[in-house]
């Protein structure tokens, strides 16, 4: 197994979707116990299938199989144990996710004791919420001697056996309405995107055919999950929708992953081609994996600030998209982006990769 710099390109373009998601499509209501978050997809007729290619949180689990996979095999031959490689990935993760989690949760107390304001809770919660990804992923880690043992003996038929218990575990919770249930998926759900990274090298050698074979796959499996009117279409939390199909992770991000996979696969050579050819290319790719990490940490602290600042200059005051919403969108970045540049200059740039 050698590095693939179209991983790297995968990994470090997904955090960026979801910090991009965050900075320009969401809004806050106020209410009484005060601010909550919401996307337009709730308010933009058939927007939600924007989300089976924006919602790359089930691409990142599968680059991410296949990176853990190459760095095992690497700290294997160097002749370190997997419990020393497992807490190497998880101390690295989990040591600014609870720095910057613990900061704000001191910050929230103190500011809702010092001015009485009782929504400061809720805000706090928002801003440190994209950290649900860091749990789920670092659970997954702490698994893979687990997964890996699986994969040796029983290699895709480990596959399939996450996917039936995850489908068994929705049928499950739909029937007989055990909610808690529905967080075993987290495990199986999860499980598999990273698992299906491991099998990345074969399903590359299949070539363009094994991509179009797993983009129709997963597009033909989701659409059939959502039209049979038991999943909602979109593939992020919208209010009104019966539940959410990701928190917790439902059987849709199986059939997701597997059709993102093949769009990857079919995009890979026209990507690596990119990065080799171009200097811009392999420029942007490089970047974003330095900052990937503080920005992914930080972005929602920035955005905090940055509406924070725009509400009292009268700025983000709309409640629902509407045309002049929309045609706020391509810049809408940039007051976030202002806004997070400094907090990881002062507090993140320990966790820039040199």
């Amino acid at each position: 197994m050698t590095r693939d710099s179209f991983i790297d390109f995968v990994r470090g373009f997904s955090l960026l979707v979801v910090v991009a998601w965050h900075w320009c499509f969401t809004i806050i209501l106020w209410r009484k116990d005060g601010p909550h978050a919401t996307n337009p997809i709730g308010f933009t007729d058939g927007m939600w299938t924007a989300t089976w290619l924006l919602q790359v949180m089930p691409l990142f689990f599968y680059v991410g199989g296949f990176s853990n996979l190459l760095a095992w095999r690497r700290k294997q031959s160097a002749g370190a144990s997997v419990v020393a490689f497992v807490w190497g990935r998880v101390k690295r993760l989990a040591v600014p996710a609870l720095a910057l989690a613990g900061t704000w949760v001191v910050l929230g107390v103190l500011a809702g004791n010092a001015f009485d304001v009782e929504w400061v809770k809720r805000g706090v919660i928002l801003v440190i919420s994209p950290l649900w990804f860091i749990a789920a992923y670092l659970v997954i880690i702490a698994l893979f001697p687990v997964f890996l043992w699986l994969h040796n003996r029983y290699d895709a038929v480990v596959l399939v056996w996450l996917a039936g218990l995850a489908w068994l575990v929705d049928v499950t919770r739909f029937k007989h309405g055990t909610t808690g249930l529905g967080f075993a998926n987290m495990i199986l759900v999860w499980g598999f995107c990273h698992q299906l990274g491991f099998f990345y090298e074969r399903i590359v050698q299949g070539g363009r055919r094994m991509g179009w074979l797993l983009a129709s796959a997963g597009i033909l499996s989701l659409s059939a999950l959502v039209y049979s009117d038991t999943y909602p279409g979109s593939m992020v939390g919208v209010p009104g929708d019966k539940f959410s199909n990701m928190g917790p992770p439902t059987l849709c991000i199986v059939a997701l992953v597997i059709f993102q996979a093949g769009i990857a696969t079919l995009l890979r050579p026209w990507v690596l081609e990119r990065l080799k050819e171009s200097q811009r290319w392999a420029q942007f790719s490089e970047t974003i994996n330095r900052f990937s990490m503080p920005l992914f940490l930080f972005h929602t602290t920035g955005l905090a600030v940055a509406l924070y600042i725009g509400s009292r200059l009268g700025f983000y005051t709309k409640r629902q998209p509407d045309l002049r919403w929309w045609a706020f969108r391509p810049v809408s970045f940039v007051g976030p982006l202002l806004c997070t540049m400094p907090v990881i200059y002062l507090f993140g740039r320990r966790w820039v990769k040199t």
